[in-house]
């Protein structure tokens, strides 16, 4: 047959001669196809590459369909008329031969054609050759590569989650990286669960998707047969290969979770220096199993998360504790203030445990008037809430016994210069008198204070101060200028830190410009406008404290206030004496206190006649009436001698020693209090109103 076929078939000029030595060494085949007669001769490799005898092959290329399955024959046909058709040279193609014993095996062959002068195709001269060696290379080769891309994709996973577990400071932080769509889902977890290790039980903090949670399992017992808690008591990592093996290895959990389609898990301990603190569930519907290289990676990951979450837990401890001292350190509670609305708000840094110390204070003062205290002492630590503490106490203290503010501001600074803490502070203090609206201040290297008008606008108080706490004692500089303002009905004061308004790459006066447009588009209510004010803070965040201080005057209806006088009385001038003797009865009578007038007159007679004799200065008197449920008449004279008044018996005949008595016996209160160099003798009648 054969013999038959080569006769029939003349063998072209470009056809070797001995085609067998040429080829045989790489395992190839040849053959001449003559299109025009149809008949293709094959050598002898070419006949092993096809597995037929060479009496099994007669020269036409349809006896080869024994060998070449017909999908793969059409194929190859198609491939070849495409390239006879579209004047191509050259072809090639991977197809697969059905050996005698049945096995497929897979070849390529790579034609030329041979074309006359006008284009038309004559013969193809090609070869054939066994591939199956070389397309298995090529498939291992593609397997590793596909085993090194997914190994690279994991790779990259662990380090872009890792690099966002560096920049979470809160446990929610941690969840959230872990439940980002560009964080744990590129594993293909489909849920993930989370629990933390309390008091031996393991509390559910985290677990998706929606609608996942299994009732019961929020807090569990680490001796219970949930995959969590088996992981906690070995610390092994528990891999769940299978439904069937999740189904007998933790028959409580099983049937609650069926209806995600789980076919795999992997549940690993979180662990930091050798102690559990929590667990991790990652859960898939779409695998069965894990490679040893996917177990690898996901135990990494582990490690990773236990370390960020430990680093979380350790920031809100130590957050939690330095919020709690700067909690003891600031007042407990903002005492009501008759003719007053006060808000005080408190926002600490957004930093661990590097509190600041921020603080805010308000000290109620006789005769109706109110010290509102905003201070700030250098540094972010334990020492900085310390000193404020400390601080703090002392200033309040100076406040109450009748200091005058630049007098409480030097008394302060020194104060602050012999603790020898290396530290100063920013302060700013202001008493106001809620009854006439006048308002004293005095700042210490603080920022400026801001006031509300009642529409809205809002303008910043400019004040002349002196250096900061600490400092000006240092640097014997204790003069602290006094500046008066009055504070309409109606109008807000507003004291605050000045991590209310610094920002980073932000100047100072558009920062001012931008919280006094917050102040000015902000509720009328001060508590609303505080808590306005501390959100806008808390959504910038920052590395420094917001304390922050509102007090807004009531208006008149608001304080049934019935009025308020002050005469100067100086020593040895008897036309002021006589003054003062009338503007008091006048005062009483407008008042409406005529049934004690007598009382009245006489009282503060004595009180200033005892002021002007018994002193080297003058002597100021301070009429007022305060509502209330009872409402008085309160007397104040004041001078500069810090010596107390005694009480003396007088003789039959004597005509002095009997000032007090009268002062005891016809008053219904009377005291006596230090006010600043000097003291204030005062007190108070019960004035009934007009019907």
């Amino acid at each position: 047959m054969v013999d038959r076929g080569a006769s029939a078939l003349s063998l072209p000029d470009d056809w070797p001669a001995h085609p067998d030595p040429i080829l045989a060494l790489n395992r190839m085949g040849s053959f001449a196809w003559d299109l025009d007669t149809g008949l293709m001769l094959m050598d002898a490799q070419a006949h092993e590459v096809f597995d037929v005898r060479p009496e099994e092959y007669d020269g036409h290329p349809e006896t080869l369909s024994l060998r070449v399955p017909r999908s793969e024959g059409i194929r190859l046909d198609t491939l070849v008329a495409q390239a006879l058709k579209d004047g191509s040279e050259n072809y090639g193609a991977y197809f697969r031969v059905r050996c005698r014993d049945g096995s497929l095996r897979w070849t390529h062959t790579q034609g030329c054609i041979r074309r006359d002068e006008t284009g038309r195709p004559r013969r193809i001269i090609g070869i054939v050759r066994d591939a199956t060696q070389e397309l298995a290379e090529d498939a291992a080769r593609l397997e590793q590569d596909e085993q090194d891309e997914a190994r690279r994709q994991q790779t990259n996973v662990v380090q872009i989650t890792t690099a966002a577990l560096a920049h979470a400071r809160t446990v929610q932080d941690v969840i959230d990286v872990l439940k980002d769509s560009q964080g744990l889902t590129h594993l293909g977890a489909t849920s993930l669960v989370m629990g933390l290790v309390e008091a031996a039980r393991i509390r559910l903090v985290a677990e998706g998707p929606e609608g996942s949670f299994v009732p019961g399992t929020l807090v569990t017992r680490i001796d219970e047969q949930y995959p969590m808690s088996e992981v906690v008591r070995t610390l092994a990592p528990r891999f769940i290969e299978s439904p069937e093996d999740f189904a007998a290895s933790y028959p409580l959990l099983w049937p609650h979770i069926t209806d995600l389609g789980i076919t795999s898990a992997a549940y690993l301990p979180l662990i930091v220096q050798a102690r559990p603190i929590g667990a991790m569930g990652l859960l898939y519907n779409d695998r069965r199993g894990f490679t040893p290289e996917e177990r690898n990676v996901l135990v990494a990951l582990g490690s990773s998360i236990a370390q960020s979450l430990q680093r979380a837990m350790f920031y809100e401890q130590e957050k939690d504790l330095a919020q709690g001292l700067q909690q003891a350190m600031l007042p407990r509670s903002i005492p009501s203030v008759p003719g007053a609305d006060i808000a005080v708000r408190y926002r600490s840094a957004s930093l661990g445990r590097d509190i600041g110390g921020d603080w805010y204070d308000l000290i109620p003062l006789p005769g109706g008037r109110v010290g509102a205290v905003i201070g700030d002492v250098q540094g972010h630590d334990t020492h900085a809430a310390a000193v404020m503490g400390q601080l703090r106490i002392v200033l309040r203290a100076y406040a109450a016994e009748g200091h005058t503010p630049a007098t409480v501001m030097a008394r302060a600074s020194v104060f602050l210069h012999e603790l020898d803490t290396e530290r100063f502070a920013t302060c700013l203090y202001a008493e106001a008198d809620l009854s006439t609206g006048v308002v004293q201040l005095v700042r210490a290297g603080h920022i400026d204070p801001l006031v509300r008008h009642t529409d809205g606008s809002c303008r910043r108080l400019p004040l002349d101060g002196g250096l900061p706490l600490g400092l000006s004692a240092e640097f014997g500089c204790l003069e602290y200028p006094v500046t008066s303002i009055e504070l309409d009905p109606g109008h807000t004061l507003l004291l605050y830190t000045d991590g209310l308004v610094e920002q980073p790459g932000i100047d100072l006066d558009d920062a001012m410009r931008t919280l006094r447009g917050l102040v000015s588009s902000g509720p009328d209510d001060v508590r609303d406008l505080a808590d306005r004010l501390i959100d806008v803070a808390e959504e910038r965040g920052g590395d420094d404290d917001v304390a922050l201080l509102l007090l807004r005057r009531r208006g008149l209806t608001d304080q049934r206030s019935g009025g308020r006088l002050q005469q100067h009385v100086a020593a040895g001038d008897p036309e002021a004496l006589t003054e003062a003797r009338h503007l008091i009865r006048a005062a009483v009578q407008a008042w409406g206190a005529d049934e004690r007038a007598d009382e009245i007159e006489l009282i503060a007679d004595e009180l200033i006649t005892n002021a002007l004799l018994h002193t080297e200065g003058s002597a100021i008197v301070t009429l007022r009436v305060l509502a209330g449920s009872d409402r008085r008449l309160r007397a104040e004279v004041e001078d500069c001698s810090s010596a107390l008044p005694r009480r003396r018996e007088a003789g039959e005949s004597g005509v002095s020693g009997r000032g007090l008595l009268l002062v005891d016996r016809l008053t219904d209160v009377w005291g006596v209090e230090a006010r600043g160099g000097g003291k204030c003798v005062w007190c108070e009648f019960i004035v009934p109103e007009e019907d």
